[in-house]
Parts: C-alpha cells; sequence; structure tokens
C-alpha cells in the first residue's frame, strides 16, 4: 500500500488509518464511535430543533448557541463516512481531491466553532457589563451578519493552506495516520519542501484559533471585573452562572485542540494510539460535550427541547 516514486498530487491515493494495533477488533471499537455520532447529531439537532422552533428561544445567545450546534454537525459529518468506513468495511482509501476536501472541511468548522465561542463570549460581556442595551446591540442584522464573518474567515483563512498541498509532491508512504485527513499529517508525506505550508498552517492556528482564545480571556477578565462591582452577592452568582455552559464549550473545544496540536508538533515519539485517541476526542468531544452542557445549565434550552421531544411525539 505504499509508494516511494514521485507522484503528482492528482494521482495520490492515501490510506487512512483506524486504531494501530488493534485492527481486529475494529468492529467492536466501533460500537462507541457510532454511539458518540449519534449522541452528538441527535443532540445538535435537538438544540437546533427547539431554538428554530420555540419563539421563546429567538434572542441573541440562543442564536450563537444555534451556530454552535451547526458548526458541531459539520464537523460530526465531515468525519462520519471515513470514520466507520474503516471500523465497518475497512475502506482505508481516500483519493487526493476528497482527502483535500474533508481537510478543508473539518478545518472550516474547527474555525468557524472557534469564532462562534468568541462571538458567544462578547454576547456574555454585553449582558452583564451593559443588560439595557443588549438588545439594541446585538440586533437581528448584526447576529446574521456575525454569522457571515465566521464563515467569510473560516474559509479565507484554510483556502491558501489546501492551495499549497496541491503544489507538493508526495513520493513517500501514503499512509495518514489518522482516521480522516489532517493538515500535518498530510503535509508530512511530502518529499518537497514543505516549510511554507507549516508556517501557513500554523500562521492560520494562530490566527483565528490563538487569537480566539486571547480575546475569549480578554472578554473573561473584562467580566470578572464587572461582576465583583456589583454589590448583591446574588446577582454575583447569577451573572456568573450564566457563563458556565459558555466555559464548559470553551474548555471540551480547546483542551482537544491544543492537545493533539501538541502532540503533533512536539511529541512525534509518543505511541501511534496516543495520536489516534487525541485526534479523535478533537473531533468527537466538543460535538457530544456541547448540547449535554448547554441543556443541562440552560434551563430554557432543557425545557425546550423536553417542550419539542412532547410536542412531536404527541402528533405522532
Amino acid at each position: 500500500m505504499s509508494t516511494f516514486k514521485n507522484t503528482t498530487s492528482s494521482s495520490v491515493v492515501f490510506f487512512l488509518t483506524g486504531v494501530p494495533g488493534l485492527e481486529a477488533f475494529h468492529t467492536w471499537i466501533s460500537i462507541p464511535f457510532c454511539f458518540l455520532f449519534a449522541t452528538a447529531l441527535s443532540g445538535n439537532s435537538l438544540v437546533l430543533f427547539a431554538i428554530i422552533t420555540q419563539p421563546s428561544l429567538h434572542e441573541p445567545m440562543y442564536y450563537f448557541l444555534s451556530m454552535l450546534s451547526t458548526t458541531d454537525l459539520g464537523l460530526s459529518i465531515s468525519t462520519l463516512v471515513t470514520m466507520l468506513g474503516i471500523f465497518w468495511f475497512n475502506a482505508r482509501e481516500i483519493s487526493f481531491n476528497a482527502c483535500l476536501s474533508q481537510m478543508f472541511f473539518i478545518q472550516l468548522f474547527t474555525v468557524m466553532e472557534s469564532s462562534v465561542l468568541l462571538a458567544m463570549a462578547f454576547d456574555r460581556f454585553v449582558a452583564i457589563s451593559n443588560p439595557l442595551r443588549y438588545v439594541s446591540v446585538l440586533t437581528d442584522l448584526k447576529i446574521a451578519q456575525t454569522g457571515i464573518a465566521i464563515v467569510t474567515r473560516g474559509s479565507l483563512t484554510q483556502t491558501p493552506v489546501e492551495v499549497l498541498l496541491k503544489r507538493l509532491s508526495y513520493c513517500r508512504s501514503h499512509v495518514l495516520h489518522h482516521s480522516y485527513c489532517f493538515h500535518p499529517d498530510v503535509m508530512k508525506l511530502s518529499c518537497t519542501d514543505s516549510r511554507i505550508n507549516s508556517a501557513v498552517g500554523l500562521t492560520a492556528l494562530i490566527t483565528t484559533a490563538g487569537v480566539d482564545f486571547i480575546f475569549i480571556i480578554l472578554s473573561y477578565l473584562l467580566i470578572i471585573k464587572t461582576v465583583f462591582s456589583i454589590a448583591s452577592s446574588e446577582e454575583r452568582k447569577k451573572a456568573f452562572s450564566t457563563c458556565i455552559s459558555h466555559l464548559g464549550a470553551v474548555a471540551v473545544f480547546y483542551i482537544p485542540l491544543i492537545s493533539l496540536s501538541s502532540v503533533h508538533r512536539f511529541e512525534k515519539r509518543a505511541p501511534p494510539y496516543v495520536h489516534t485517541l487525541i485526534a479523535n476526542a478533537y473531533l468527537l468531544i466538543p460535538p457530544v460535550m456541547n448540547p449535554i452542557i448547554c441543556s443541562v445549565k440552560t434551563k430554557q434550552i432543557h425545557r425546550a427541547v423536553l417542550k419539542a421531544l412532547h410536542t412531536t411525539a404527541t402528533k405522532n
């Protein structure tokens, strides 16, 4: 399955990897993966359905939450076919163009999720620091413009990364070390100088997720400053409670992302299964956990989901 002759990118076929050393157990391993994918798809779909159908949730905070669920759905769907294909049918082959497309959407939805989390941090800051102007600052038009800007930003930052991969020649082993196409993984298989690709990929990561993370921290520093200026301890507690679900979403997104980036850049001698576990956690933990965090910590979402389920069951 390996080739060492110089080949153009259009003729390359990559081979994806499941869990190294446990290929004989892929069918069993697929069971928890199926459960996680089902949880992610159903959970985020329910949150979206509740927000769309319940007029009481047509507010800025829930619009941003619907954007988060949309990106999580996109992230899950982008990897569902290749991951389950490997575990169920040992379908490891993927063409260069298909690999590039999958990589683009994975990175696009990653950037979008980071951007949405930043928008949600700004939403919480405005709601706590200036509640009287909250509705006038975050109008429906501005939220729509924010959504368009998030998609545009993701597309513009990731397009150069994809274009630069096409100029490379791939003459080494074509075996990728993940069950989906990941930029550093593909880049390492090139036999031509990929330093520009590495620099552009790192720049894209820093200028999106890195910058967003810094501004999220700054937003929360301002939120903490505002909350401590409130005289009533009860009001402080109420203000902080509105941020818990967002902080949970930030944690389940950034911890796996930072872990995966660190392993790829600094822990090259780590066992293959470490890369596999962290890579899968990076894609599955946020889509699975975000609906749970939002439903548990946000009573309105919890009630709306139950109401939507009850209404659907009654109609049937």
